[in-house]
């Protein structure tokens, strides 16, 4: 075999290595993290960089919203801390909006890694922490200033040990000083094993530098990704989509333009920002369009700074999609998390019956905290203060060939959290948590199903829920292809109140918290449908016989 050839097994084999190194870290973040959005749900990123700060290898345990936000991420550390200022022992760490993962609630710690007493790599985690002070995860706050404490670009931890300042500062201002304290000293410890297995890496492959390593993932994937972009027709394929907004609708606008190997997304015409948190950071607009954008055009390629250098995302500053400081955030995937279906929106013109219909999108988090110490009602003067977050999830639209994926979180990829968790952290009970039948799109594929939720207070006094995430109440996901769309959500008191805007709610004692979450839209025509399916999902619960005949023309 031609020493070519053996060289790029070689290259391949630590490459595949690579990404299992990460793969442990993540798994290491997973396990250790105290907060159960990041230990449950997988909330949560971890990457290698090269010197240069290029991403070389993500987990795939993790988000897109942070892996993708992350790989820019670490170039802001590089240039407050600059590679030569950097010694063994250091670690530093942000959670600044728009220099990291899109909001106040997602803290980036980053952690070189040294061999012979020289930098070779830096390792970057992060992962989503209950509480950051300010208001809360609620989308009230009209300035970034009121959603939590940002803490700009510092060293976290020197060959002195950690400081203790930095961490009494995050602790005194969160209502969960323990959980986030043990959230940001995981991720320490996973970056700590990442380097741990990149230095053993390393020393089995009798290696002193990546930078060879580095070229080999980056050009290769960039290539690859380029390859796949040529074999897309050339030209321009425009989408929009409405969104309920806070206080008003918002428009999104999006012109995809194919050129030779490379893509440019405009958004150029979308909303102007939010006076509320629903805006969108650039990084986190970046991430999530392109990760539409890879699924759909190159989904074998690994994610690394050369897969995702072909595509470009253009947004008018300003704008919901680009907010500028001070501009709310906490609930940015209520923008972000749709762009990956304006993504398909545009790619539909050029690669059609290669995407899905639209999704739910944006997860529906559910902030719920005691609301009696804001009353002053002495008769709840004896609950229990609490702070917990559960997840909402709706349908996927459906896909090419197959009906949508129920309750799942497309495009985050966070799980559920078990409501078990959350019922031994608070006095809330779970009173329902189950499918909603006919809420998937009909079509020849069905959309996902959403799910109904049903909560209460198991004391007799007040809690809140954020209603911040909570979108496709008036715009439900659309069908493709003659599909039509799923169904809409709704959140509503079992009492009767709707809860309509995106506000902070108090669900009064006795009464009960029900959420039922959007389904995924259809695609094709529904007449099309295969009548042993339509069986099969009547007998499964799926579709009620009601709505087989209403939507599938079934007697």
């Amino acid at each position: 075999m031609a020493d070519s050839s053996l060289k790029a097994i070689r290259m391949q084999v630590m490459w595949n290595r690579l990404i299992a190194v990460v793969e442990e870290q993540a798994q290491a973040l997973l396990r250790t993290a105290f907060g159960h959005v990041a230990r449950e749900a997988g909330d949560l990123s971890a990457g290698v960089y090269d010197v240069d700060g290029r991403m070389l290898a993500q987990a795939v345990t993790g988000t897109p919203g942070h892996v993708n936000t992350m790989a820019a991420a670490v170039g802001h550390f590089m240039h407050r801390f600059p590679l030569a200022s950097m010694k063994p022992g250091d670690v530093f760490v942000t959670n600044d909006p728009w220099l990291g993962t899109g909001h106040l609630f997602d803290f980036v710690v980053v952690t070189p890694a040294f061999v012979e007493g020289r930098p070779v790599a830096l390792f970057a985690s992060t992962c989503h922490m209950v509480d950051v002070g300010g208001i809360g995860f609620s989308a009230d706050a009209n300035s970034v200033f009121e959603e939590g404490t940002l803490i700009p670009h510092l060293r976290l931890r020197s060959a002195a040990g950690l400081n203790e300042d930095v961490l009494g500062i995050i602790a005194a201002n969160s209502r969960n000083p323990v959980e986030i304290r043990g959230d940001i000293l995981s991720l320490v410890s996973c970056n700590d094993v990442g380097v741990a297995r990149l230095t053993g890496m390393m020393a089995e492959f009798e290696l002193t530098s990546i930078d060879e390593l580095a070229a080999y993932i980056i050009d290769n994937s960039r290539e690859a990704t380029r390859e796949a972009i040529r074999r897309m027709p050339r030209g321009s394929y425009a989408a929009e989509m409405s969104l309920d907004g806070y206080d008003a609708p918002i428009s999104l606008k999006a012109e995809m333009t194919v050129g030779d190997g490379e893509i440019t997304v405009d958004y150029a015409g979308s909303s102007p920002a939010s006076n509320f948190g629903i805006n969108s950071p650039k990084c986190y607009t970046d991430a999530y369009t392109v990760f539409g954008l890879k699924c759909a055009i190159a989904p074998a390629v690994p994610n690394n700074a050369g897969s995702l250098e072909p595509f470009k995302v253009l947004a008018e500053p300003g704008s919901i999609v680009d907010p500028k400081r001070p501009s709310p955030v906490t609930a940015r995937h209520v923008v972000g998390q749709m762009l990956p279906d304006m993504a398909f929106g545009c790619l539909a013109q050029a690669l059609p019956d290669a995407v899905p219909a639209e999704s739910a999108g944006s997860i529906w988090v559910l902030a719920m905290a005691s609301a009696h110490e804001r009353m002053g009602d002495p008769r709840f003067a004896n609950a229990s203060r609490f702070n917990v977050m559960n997840v909402g999830l709706g349908g996927v639209g459906a896909r090419p060939g197959k009906d949508g994926l129920s309750t799942t979180a497309f495009p985050s990829g966070v799980g559920t959290i078990p409501v078990e968790i959350t019922e031994d952290q608070s006095p809330l009970v779970f009173w329902r948590k189950e499918y909603l039948p006919d809420s998937g799109g009909p079509g020849m594929h069905r959309g996902g199903l959403g799910q109904a939720i049903e909560i209460a207070n198991g004391e007799e006094a007040p809690f809140t829920i954020s209603a911040a995430t909570f979108d496709r109440m008036r715009f439900p996901p659309r069908g493709r292809d003659g599909g039509r769309p799923g169904r809409v959500g709704i959140a509503r008191l079992a009492s009767g109140t709707a809860l309509a805007t995106k506000a902070t709610h108090v669900v009064p004692a006795g009464d009960r918290l029900i959420v039922e979450l959007p389904g995924g839209g259809g695609l094709g025509d529904p007449k099309n449908r295969a009548r042993d399916r339509i069986d099969a999902d009547i007998a499964a619960g799926l579709v009620t016989r009601e709505g087989a005949k209403r939507d599938y023309g079934m007697e």
